[in-house]
């Protein structure tokens, strides 16, 4: 028998902790709006950054190309985002909210503002704010 903890670990308590508020939060916007937790990411994404391609979203919010990609499909489809091809290079692909788009993120934002007040509020401020910096510590740190 090995002294391994994995309740204890901390990766493995990064991962699962992430995913379940990743899940509470989700189910906010999933049941009222109708987008996955990718589509969200694409769309807060292109809400802070502007006009950013796939491989920016892939990169800054660690999602596969690929689940990117198929997100900005299904927005595409629904009129909240508009792609543009790169005509000298087909593969480059930039990705801009339109204006539904624009609107559904406003109505997202109170959302996610009241669901991160509340996860702080679990923690109190002084916590709340050594684990943000913990985290940006880790962020840093963490290869790419």
């Amino acid at each position: 028998m090995t002294d391994f903890v994995l309740d204890e670990f901390l990766p493995y308590q990064l991962a699962v902790l992430a995913e379940r508020t990743s899940r509470e939060f989700s189910a906010l916007y999933r049941e009222r709006f109708g987008i996955s937790v990718a589509e969200w990411r694409v769309l807060a994404h292109l809400s802070q950054s502007g006009t950013v391609g796939v491989r920016e979203i892939h990169a800054r919010a660690a999602m596969d190309k690929s689940k990117v990609s198929r997100a900005a499909a299904r927005l595409q489809a629904q009129g909240l985002i508009a792609k543009k091809t790169d005509p000298r290079d087909r593969r480059l692909v930039a990705l801009s909210l339109t204006d539904r788009g624009r609107a559904l993120v406003d109505q997202i934002l109170p959302l996610a503002r009241a669901y991160e007040a509340e996860v702080e509020a679990r923690l109190g401020p002084a916590r709340a704010s050594a684990l943000r910096e913990a985290l940006q510590a880790l962020q840093k740190g963490g290869s790419q």
